[in-house]
This record gives structure tokens, sequence and C-alpha cells, in this order.
């Protein structure tokens, strides 16, 4: 396994997410995390997957069907700061979060720390206790280090008592590598 974010990230979630696991793809790009969550939920799992953008929302349903994984997947478009309306306090296995661009696409829409944070929290109590959440933190360019900075801040705050955190970060490597950060709630 290679030491970078999107490998450590996906081997987080194969550890932690089980057959019959309910699943949310808060920022759901190009559907990759989104079918990685529906293989390690299984059959009798749920995945539900989240984008504000159309483009985004078409690639990870595209992916889905040719996966065959519809039967598990649910795709919306809507922006993550709206979890709360698709799912119950208590009630999510694993959430997973990817902020910044989407790949491929025009980096001048991203994801802001306005919507992320509200998004974050209401992410804290869909969880129930046991579960994990998953968050990539990609920074920098056009998106600047604004979203960075409040979310590093805010993850400092979270209470110990419930919440243990992880942020591994890659200081030997150029320009702005993303930050993963993984949560369990006790």
């Amino acid at each position: 396994m290679g030491w970078n974010s999107l490998a450590l990230t996906h081997s987080f979630m194969a550890r932690h997410v089980r057959p019959g696991a309910f699943c949310i793809d808060a920022t759901a790009g190009r559907g990759r995390d989104t079918v990685l969550l529906a293989r390690l939920a299984g059959p009798a799992g749920r995945v539900l997957a989240l984008d504000i953008q159309e483009e985004a929302v078409e690639a990870t349903r595209a992916l889905v069907r040719q996966e065959g994984l519809e039967d598990r997947v649910e795709v919306l478009q809507m922006g993550h700061q709206h979890l709360d309306r698709c799912a119950a306090p208590g009630t999510a296995d694993c959430i997973v979060f990817n902020l910044g661009w989407l790949p491929g696409a025009d980096h001048r829409v991203f994801t802001a720390a306005g919507t992320t944070l509200p998004a974050l929290e209401k992410a804290l109590e869909i969880l129930k206790p046991g579960g994990v959440l998953s968050l990539c933190i990609y920074y920098g360019k056009e998106n600047g280090y604004e979203e960075r900075d409040a979310v590093l801040r805010w993850l400092r705050g979270l209470d110990p008592r419930v919440w243990n955190v992880l942020r591994i970060d890659f200081p030997n490597r150029e320009n702005d590598p993303p930050i993963p950060v993984f949560l369990l709630k006790e």
C-alpha cells in the first residue's frame, strides 16, 4: 500500500465498514468512495451519496450503475450541509468527506467552511456509537486555506471523551498535500 491520502482513506474504510452497514458519502465526487462503501457494506448494506454538483451526481450514478450496485446506493443532488434531511441521528456506521474540488472539473467550484462545518456537526450527530468519519482535506490553489484552517480548529475542539481524532500530515511533500483525518465515535 502506498502512503497517500487515497490509500490511507480506503484502508481505513475497509477496516471499519462491515456488511449491512449504513454509510454516507457526503461529497460523492466521481463516485469512487461511494462504490467502495457499497462493496464493503454488501447486499444488506445501504449507501447514501450526496453532491451539490450535477456533474458529480451523474458521474457517481454512472459508476454505481456500471458496477451493478444500484440496489444499495441512493445518489442525491444536495449539499452536504443538509445531511440531516436524509439520515436520522445515531444511524450511520461511516461517513466520508473529501473537501476541495471535483476531480477533473472547474477548480473555482469547491467546498467552503460555511457549509462544511455545519455538515460536519450534523455528521457527528448522525454517526452511531462506534461509527467512523473519514475526512480528506484538499486545499490550496483556488480554494486557498480558509476551509482547511477552520476544519483543523474545529477538530481541536472535539470532546476527547467522545471522539478519537487522528490527523495525518505529509511534512516532506511539496505543494499542498491532502490531509487525511479519521474520527472514531466512542
